[in-house]
């Protein structure tokens, strides 16, 4: 009865011993799965370091793209900034000439009206000779008529033709004014079409920086749209980026919970 005894104790211990040597083995596979789940997690991690790497050298380029384009951008606005002095400085100028080119409209005005003036004085002074020269004929032949009276109308006659060397001169002294004042005339007039024709040039200038103007606006629109695509892309990055980041902060997370387990089963 004791063998029987020992050998029911013995095979209970080799059911026990069988039935350990089967949690052990059970414990091993899990073991095994572990570390290939580990070394398959280890890999991932590498693969999500080098990938970060990767994108935190693409976010330095993108960075150095942003400063350049902001330098561009600082660099087209002083550029916008100089056109808009000089389309100003263009204006000015173009008032300054519009008021020339009225002052030297009103001063020819007025000088076609003086002009106008004076040959209404050489008309009338050529009149009055004309009215002269049919007295003097009429005197003439009433002294052919009256040569009694020759010696009294002699003084008279004399007289007369003082007064008309006189009219003589003031009519040449109104013709040289009438020719100074017709120069004077034509100069104006020469001026007026040099400064018409400056004025039409720098019109050109004005629409020319007028386009140009705009060209750099559009290039400065079309450079903050890209600007902000950029920018959108980058937030986008640091979001997938982030993203990642916690992903390996799970992934360690993961890891150390594994290396707790293995450390506990290894003690066991």
């Amino acid at each position: 009865s004791t063998i029987q005894k020992q050998r029911q104790e013995l095979q209970v211990l080799i059911a026990e011993l069988k039935d350990r040597d089967q949690e052990l083995n059970d414990m091993v596979a899990v073991h095994q799965r572990q570390l290939l789940a580990w070394e398959d997690d280890r890999q991932k991690v590498l693969t999500l370091a080098e990938r970060c790497s990767l994108l935190n050298h693409e976010l330095n380029k993108r960075n150095e793209i942003i400063k350049s384009l902001t330098k561009r951008l600082k660099f087209l606005e002083s550029q916008q900034n100089d056109s808009k002095t000089t389309f100003e400085n263009t204006q000015q100028k173009f008032k300054e000439l519009s008021q020339k080119v009225t002052d030297a409209t009103v001063h020819c005005q007025a000088l076609e009206e003086k002009n106008e003036s004076l040959h209404c004085s050489v008309l009338e002074l050529s009149l009055k000779t004309g009215q002269l020269q049919a007295r003097e004929q009429e005197l003439l032949t009433m002294l052919k008529l009256k040569d009694e009276t020759i010696l009294e109308t002699t003084d008279y006659i004399t007289e007369f033709t003082s007064k008309f060397k006189k009219l003589e001169s003031a009519l040449r002294a109104a013709k040289t004014e009438e020719f100074s004042l017709n120069k004077e005339k034509q100069d104006l007039k020469l001026r007026l079409k040099e400064l018409i024709l400056e004025t039409n040039k720098l019109k050109g200038d004005l629409c020319e920086k007028v386009k140009e103007n705009n060209k750099q606006q559009e290039e400065i629109i079309h450079l903050q749209q890209e600007n902000s695509c950029l920018r959108s892309e980058l937030t986008l990055f640091v979001e997938k980026a982030k993203r990642k980041d916690q992903l390996l902060q799970l992934a360690k997370s993961k890891q150390a919970r594994t290396d707790t387990e293995l450390s506990i089963l290894r003690q066991v």
